[in-house]
């Protein structure tokens, strides 16, 4: 096993058990990333991981922000009642799922799913030498398998989060109106008199800093994948787990940032 202050280079294995050499990898593998910015874009990848990170999880965030949304308004609507507020339940389910409902349920989809993918793929090539015979090749791995899809997460995750909370938004009017007696009109009405651009530029900013932490930790676990298929599974697992504490543990500083802001 290499030491951690050799020269780090894509593919090196880092004891993942250690967090200060599992962080250097992170921190070198965004410098290399950083370093891609400079050179020739890979136009016709990047479309084609947004295409496969953004087209087909539309349907799994939709699915996952209509119940939310649903689920919510029902649980408040009940709450509401108590206090005779049940009528402004589309305030506070709006403000719910445009500043942390959204956002953080949006990229623990796409962690799962698209994180787990790219660790899979990267991984994949990894064991079976592909990542050496491109290197041998003079073809830079990180420009070719990690920018494209590190580029095309920033892009298609916000845009995700915006279709989630307005899905949200409406599963929450079925219930209001189906089953809290809300009006549809007075529903919608509410919600734009008390909503702020705040409330969407907090969502949407964190969705930046989620993409990020997705990309960095499913390429970086795909390059450290060793031992065969066995090997890239553990990775796998790793890249899910990994990239859900971190959204969740972010989300709790980039919230505190936001709100002084």
């Amino acid at each position: 096993m290499r030491e951690t202050a050799e020269k780090w280079s894509p593919g090196s294995i880092y004891p993942i058990g250690v967090a200060g050499g599992y962080l250097g990898g992170l921190g070198l593998l965004l410098y290399e990333i950083v370093r891609c910015f400079r050179k020739r874009w890979e136009g016709a990848a990047i479309l084609a991981q947004m295409e496969h990170i953004g087209v087909r999880s539309i349907s799994i965030v939709v699915l996952t922000a209509v119940f939310s949304g649903m689920v919510l308004a029902l649980q408040m609507g009940d709450y509401l009642a108590r206090f005779g507020a049940k009528p402004y339940v589309g305030r506070i389910l709006a403000v719910s799922m445009l500043r942390e409902m959204g956002p953080v349920l949006t990229a623990l989809m796409i962690g799962a799913r698209v994180g787990a993918g790219i660790t899979a793929e990267i991984g994949s090539m990894k064991v079976t030498e592909q990542i050496d015979a491109m290197r041998s090749l003079g073809t830079n791995p990180i420009q070719k398998l990690v920018f494209p899809r590190l580029i095309a997460l920033v892009i298609m995750l916000p845009l995700l989060t915006i279709l989630a909370d307005f899905v949200g938004i409406l599963g929450g009017l079925f219930i209001a109106t189906m089953e809290l007696d809300v009006s549809a009109e007075f529903y919608v009405n509410s919600i734009f008199q008390f909503i702020k651009f705040g409330d969407l530029f907090s969502g949407l900013g964190k969705t930046f800093f989620f993409a990020l932490f997705i990309g960095l930790i499913a390429c970086y676990n795909g390059l450290e994948a060793t031992g065969g298929a066995d090997g890239v599974g553990r990775a796998t697992t790793r890249t899910v787990v990994t990239a859900s504490i971190t959204i969740l543990v972010s989300d709790f500083f980039l919230t505190k940032l936001f709100l002084q802001l």
